[in-house]
């Protein structure tokens, strides 16, 4: 039984060794376990704030037939609640302050899509003035929010 022994020597103290440690001495893999992990529970986070960032003012919307509505952009929300307050999206504001708040707010000017909210409860004559006031300020691309009818 024989053995070969290179001239350079494989053991510890030899200059192969030495070599070797020198050319695979730094491991140059990214571990991306811990930020696959990371990215998982920031999905979670956001899947869970995700509804909680619709407009915040409770309105019991009545139910229709009607399909919703495809939009690209945040559109501007008026809600009248069922004690008649009136909040431009999550902001109480008066009746008389309706129209010049839209006016600040609105980027595209009169062509802005503002959606309009009245809880079921509302009283009907609020919500027609509430709409009445921001048709006579221009806007004319108004739309009613209701939620669609569950079949029982």
């Amino acid at each position: 039984m024989g053995m070969s022994v290179s001239a350079g020597g494989s053991g510890r103290g030899g200059r192969g060794h030495r070599r070797r440690s020198r050319h695979h001495g730094l491991m140059s893999e990214i571990n991306v376990t811990p930020m696959v992990d990371v990215m998982l529970v920031l999905l979670i986070i956001f899947m869970v704030a995700a509804p909680l960032l619709t407009v915040g003012v409770p309105i019991d919307l009545p139910e229709t037939q009607a399909k919703a509505m495809n939009s690209d952009t945040q559109p501007i929300t008026v809600s009248v609640n069922q004690e008649g307050k009136i909040y431009l999206q999550e902001t109480e504001i008066p009746i008389d302050d309706v129209v010049s708040k839209l006016e600040a707010i609105s980027k595209t000017g009169y062509d802005e899509r503002i959606y309009v909210r009245g809880d079921k409860q509302a009283d009907y004559g609020t919500v027609m003035k509430v709409m009445a006031r921001i048709s006579a300020a221009g806007y004319k691309n108004l739309g009613l929010v209701t939620l669609q009818e569950q079949d029982q």
